[in-house]
């Protein structure tokens, strides 16, 4: 009954939507989700797991107790080339833990050459695109709200922080992130993937040099055109998100993780000023790419409710935080051990976007700089009754990149990495085995309102330092600066590094790296002079992927750098 029903929709979709094509006379291009039974045949197996995982991946599951299974497999090859050869579509996502594929028709009707296949579990009609999904250049404008600067006086404060924040400062000292800094957590060897609609000029930006330098910048994809190149070639929303946790220009503006690892990945269809369903398909597998990765913490400054071509609403009771397409993806991430982090959306009173309904899902609502929760915020609490947002951080305004300046900009979307980059510090630091239920139930009850949860603000606005207290991260030993004496790049290598010795006087440097067991598994020494020089380090072979730490014991000088074999 359930596969006949969906046939029903399907072709009553297309019956409709034939006469727009015909009126038209446009070469229109039709997206389909298309779900299957089972996972016969997938290429994947359960007992080799590094086959289709990362030992990224692998270890963020082991330091949970996570075990792999049926929803990791890759979907059946043999199915998707099925759907391909039936349907002549052309390939445009997939997603394991749904188990389905999308696919583009030129031809709609050819959709209906599924029908009575048994490893065909449902077909959706996802999108409809007049000129074609991957063939589209001309730019929308889905952010309009927030893509205008907001005009504000400077105001900057002083502290006895190491580090000069500049314009982030009234940001970060908000929610007592510098003290995570200041005891040498600044997101060193967590990875950070960041869901967007494009990053516009993060390849040039100076406020990014460090993270391209240093090799911390370790993947880019674009789902939407099927390409590494274009990541940087749409939307400047990307750029902002990303500079609240990245952004990296001492004395001027530094983000709430500067040193951690990064992936970006655009899945939000910026191309038109109207939401389709695909775009929770590119959502999903991007999430499912950062698993795979081996991903600590997904940031989405991005929602969905209502969406169009075709049109579809998801109603008030779905935003359960269970029930959408994404907040399944939500669930699913967070299974795997990753903290997913998500906007509660502009809508206001208008309520949630999910997946920021999501109860899996850390989500963060803005304040301004005052406190004062911004009636733009959107709000719950969920279907469930779940208080929505979690916690909330400055976004009217907050600082951030805006092409070649810092600037304030008005949205959930820049409160929520903040949030984001300031959780991946507090877990670099704490205990082997924290979960992402830990971690942000110690962010929620850091929170100034977390005994008295207001509608708007959720918990409040978390303390960084009350929330490493709740997990038992205790003080450590400030990270030296890196020009005190050693650099190493890239911090995620694979194989060999460069490092950079900035040695006060004429001596024998040793060098060591030790595992996290405490087993030195390479040692080496280098004369050097005064001053600085470079020196290149052939990485052992078969050295297992994993966390290193790369010691260095000269004269009178030593330093420890956290690093990662990918």
């Amino acid at each position: 009954m359930l596969f006949m029903y969906w046939w029903r929709r399907i072709c009553v979709a297309l019956f409709l939507l034939s006469f727009v094509l015909v009126a038209d006379a446009l070469p229109m291009q039709w997206a389909f989700r298309v779900s299957f039974t089972d996972k016969q045949g997938s290429s994947g197996d359960i007992n080799n797991p590094i086959a289709f995982l990362s030992q990224r991946a692998l270890d963020r599951r082991n330091r949970q107790s996570i075990a792999v299974d049926s929803t990791d497999l890759p979907v059946p090859k043999l199915y998707i080339d099925s759907v391909l050869q039936l349907t002549g579509g052309v390939f445009h996502c997939t997603s394991r833990w749904m188990n389905d594929c999308v696919v583009l028709l030129t031809d709609s009707s050819k959709i209906l050459t599924l029908q009575g296949k048994t490893f065909v579990k449902s077909v959706a009609l996802v999108g409809t695109y007049d000129t074609g999904l991957h063939m589209r250049t001309t730019k929308g404008n889905k952010f309009s709200l927030e893509n205008m600067p907001v005009t504000m006086p400077v105001q900057l404060r002083t502290s006895g922080s190491s580090t000069d924040y500049g314009l982030s400062y009234n940001q970060v000292s908000m929610v007592n992130g510098d003290y995570l800094h200041d005891i040498g957590l600044k997101g060193e060897g967590m990875l950070i993937s960041v869901l967007d609609a494009g990053f516009e000029g993060v390849n040039t930006h100076p406020g990014f040099d460090s993270l391209r330098l240093s090799g911390r910048l370790i993947d880019v994809y674009d789902f939407l055109l099927h390409d590494s190149n274009t990541v940087f070639n749409y939307s400047n929303h990307g750029i902002s998100v990303l500079s609240a946790m990245a952004g990296n220009m001492p004395g001027t503006y530094i983000g709430s993780a500067p040193h951690a690892m990064y992936a970006l990945y655009r899945t939000e269809d910026d191309l038109s000023g109207d939401d389709r369903i695909i775009e929770m398909d590119n959502l999903v597998a991007g999430a499912e790419r950062a698993d795979s990765l081996g991903t600590d913490v997904i940031n989405t400054s991005v929602g969905y409710y209502n969406f169009e071509n075709p049109y579809f609403s998801y109603t008030q009771a779905d935003l359960d935080g269970k029930t959408t397409f994404v907040a399944k993806a939500v669930i699913m991430a967070t299974k795997k051990g990753i903290l997913f982090v998500s906007s509660a959306g502009n809508q206001g009173s208008g309520g949630l976007l999910s997946p920021g309904d999501c109860d899996s899902a850390l989500s963060v609502g803005m304040v301004g700089f005052n406190g004062s929760p911004d009636p733009g915020s959107g709000y719950g609490p969920n279907a469930a009754g779940h208080i929505k947002p979690d916690v909330t951080a400055a976004g009217s305004p907050a600082y951030v990149f805006l092409g070649s300046v810092v600037s304030a900009r008005n949205g959930t979307s820049f409160s929520t990495p903040q949030i984001a980059g300031w959780a991946a510090c507090l877990w670099q630091g704490a205990k082997p085995g924290t979960t992402p239920y830990k971690l942000r139930d110690a962010i929620d009850r850091s929170a100034d309102h977390y005994t008295n949860p207001g509608i708007q603000i959720g918990y409040g606005i978390p303390n960084f330092k009350t929330a490493s207290a709740i997990l038992g991260v205790s003080d450590t030993t400030k990270i030296p600066e890196t020009s005190d004496f050693i650099a190493v790049w890239p911090n995620a290598f694979s194989t060999d590094l460069k490092v950079e010795i900035n040695a006060s006087v004429n001596q024998t440097i040793q060098f060591c790296m030790i595992d996290m067991s405490g087993k030195t598994v390479w040692r080496a020494s280098q004369a050097v002079v005064k001053g600085k020089q470079w020196w290149h380090v052939a990485v052992p072979g078969g050295l297992p992927g994993g966390m290193y730490l790369f010691k260095a014991v000269g004269e009178n000088q030593q330093q420890v750098v956290k690093l990662v074999k990918i």
